[in-house]
């Protein structure tokens, strides 16, 4: 059994409510696993999130927990739920009854569920250490780093640390926020010899202070790759949204040398999501976060790299190469590229909203400023699913929630189920034919002024927070004289290049262009880039992983 690098400061957690059964648990770990991990056990799930939090505290690693399923007031999957949240590297196991084994076989989708035990485990020596010693073997090969001690101090309504918050956030940077004008923000702020007239400051676990980081240096600082470790792949994906993310797995799977490079941090705005309840196979939802993280590291496990914080400024065909410059003037060539570059929200065009954004306007959920809305109301633009996600999750912070929808109702862009659920939350408010006339606030948002489309009258509310979800629009520009797109900016591909019977301008195989590959053979676009996709994240994850398939067939061809 291989043994961690801090043994010493590793832990199994074992959590029961029946006394001697958990004595007898760690009892058993014990005397398999003592010499080597700290064996902690808990008689109910809210003394062991209790010791799970000053495990957190003290930088302690937990690469195990068993928990039992019947308990009261909190039953095993419930804290395993949340004890995710305190330690997502840990390997979870249920212990179960067999009567329990249907909910333990659900809680694999639920709580990423490793294992399930059934009671009685005896003997330990033919059913419990096998098992655990096939987690800590897997715990021990993944990357279980330490909780870093990176520290961000900025300013509530400063754009740029809302930024940085958000950027680390959605890349999985664990950090510790402090604000400036709070006595240990200033004695950061001493300490890098800065006076707060610039935010944010970063201090990275090595103690380097980083004064408006932008993102390329802060993702070099905190441990993201930026820089391909070859000059040559196989397969360049270009987007680390649920498309770029679905070509990543099953391009690296199959053996293709990969190399995924996002501008930002991976998921898109799937990644931003709070809560995504119709996608196959997770009955219960899961998070853009959760499903991000479990994507990205399923890709490295296949041994995908994955690049952040570095903008594709460029695409070249050069023979059989396809080259993709960086915007630092660097390249990296290959057989074959992916587009997965995905959509942006659109900008409001509303009088004072460029002014304030990052200050009470946002683009997207911006999950990181939930907390602070804490009692208060919350305005949000749009009425497709990403404004209806967002709305659940921010009602659950806020005082009440309004969401300002352009058209007549919600039913046009917005799925079933997420009305059903709005209509049943009391402080979620949706008003019909409205739109944002002008933003107003001195530094930060204070007041809105909404116009009803209908007959034109306007009144001014009093709002702090709001968050923008108005449609989107393809980053694509710099494909501009390369691929070929429709006049809003969407890749063609496949049967739309020929839609008059003839291949594309400058097309010179004797075949037509496969489904999914550009007017530039050996160029494919999946997700939400393409013109004409559904929009969502199952057919994204669909056309990346068909986008490779089509890879194979065009590199078996050349």
């Amino acid at each position: 059994m291989a043994q961690p690098a801090e043994a010493a400061r590793t832990v199994i957690m074992t959590v029961d409510d029946d006394p001697g059964v958990s004595r007898a648990v760690a009892r058993d770990l014990r005397r398999r696993y003592g010499a080597s991990y700290r064996i902690v056990r808990a008689e109910s799930g809210e003394s062991a999130l209790e010791a799970l939090r000053e495990l957190k505290l003290r930088g302690d690693l937990v690469a195990v927990i068993l928990a039992d399923y019947r308990m009261p007031r909190m039953n095993g999957i419930e804290f395993l739920e949340r004890a995710m949240d305190v330690h997502p590297d840990a390997r979870r196991v249920l212990l179960t009854a067999y009567a329990d084994t249907g909910a333990a076989i659900d809680a694999i989708n639920v709580v990423d569920l490793d294992h399930y035990l059934l009671k009685p485990w005896d003997p330990p020596e033919e059913k419990l250490y096998p098992v655990v010693d096939d987690l800590l073997e897997a715990w021990n090969r993944s990357d279980h780093r330490p909780v870093p001690s990176t520290k961000v101090v900025g300013h509530r309504w400063s754009a740029r640390s809302s930024d940085v918050r958000e950027f680390l956030a959605r890349n999985q940077v664990p950090y510790r926020w402090y604000s400036s004008d709070e006595p240990e923000g200033r004695r950061l702020l001493a300490a890098a010899g800065e006076d707060g007239m610039r935010l944010p400051l970063v201090v990275t676990p090595d103690g380097t202070p980083l004064v408006e980081p932008d993102p390329a240096d802060l993702a070099a600082h905190v441990g993201l790759a930026t820089r391909p470790a070859a000059d040559f792949y196989d397969l360049v994906v270009i987007g680390g949204g649920p498309a770029g993310l679905g070509a990543a797995v099953y391009g690296a799977s199959e053996g293709l040398r990969t190399v995924l490079v996002e501008r930002s941090a991976t998921g898109g705005q799937a990644g931003q999501s709070s809560r995504i309840e119709n996608y196959l196979g997770f009955p219960d939802g899961v998070s853009g976060a959760q499903l991000t993280d479990r994507a990205r590291r399923q890709a490295t496990r296949f041994g995908a790299e994955i690049l952040t914080a570095r903008e594709v400024t460029g695409l070249e065909v050069g023979g059989a190469a396809r080259v993709v410059r960086f915007s630092d003037g660097s390249q990296v060539a290959a057989h074959s590229v992916i587009l997965a570059t995905g959509v942006s929200y659109r900008r409001l065009a509303a009088p004072g909203c460029d002014e304030l954004g990052g200050c009470g306007v946002y683009y997207g959920s911006s999950l990181t400023e939930a907390p602070a809305c804490q009692d208060q109301d919350v305005y949000i633009v749009g009425g497709a699913n990403s404004a209806g996600q967002a709305a659940m999750y921010l009602s659950r912070f806020a005082k009440s929630v309004t969401l300002l929808v352009r058209g007549p109702d919600l039913s046009a862009s917005m799925s079933y189920y997420l009305i059903e659920q709005i209509g049943r939350v009391p402080n979620i408010s949706v008003r019909c034919g409205t739109v944002v006339e002008e933003a107003h606030g001195d530094g930060h948002l204070e007041r809105l002024t909404l116009r009803e489309t209908d007959t034109g009258r306007t009144d001014e509310v009093d709002a702090q927070w709001l968050f923008v979800f108005i449609g989107a629009a393809p980053l694509t520009d710099w494909l501009d004289g390369t691929v070929l797109r429709d006049e809003r900016g969407f890749i063609l591909a496949g049967p739309d290049l020929t839609a008059d019977g003839r291949p594309p301008a400058g097309w010179e195989l004797d075949r037509p262009p496969y489904h999914l590959e550009t007017n530039v053979p050996g160029v494919f676009v999946a997700g939400d880039a393409r013109a004409e996709s559904a929009k969502r994240v199952a057919s994204a994850v669909g056309e990346g992983a068909m986008a490779v398939m089509l890879v194979h067939r065009y590199l078996e061809q050349s």
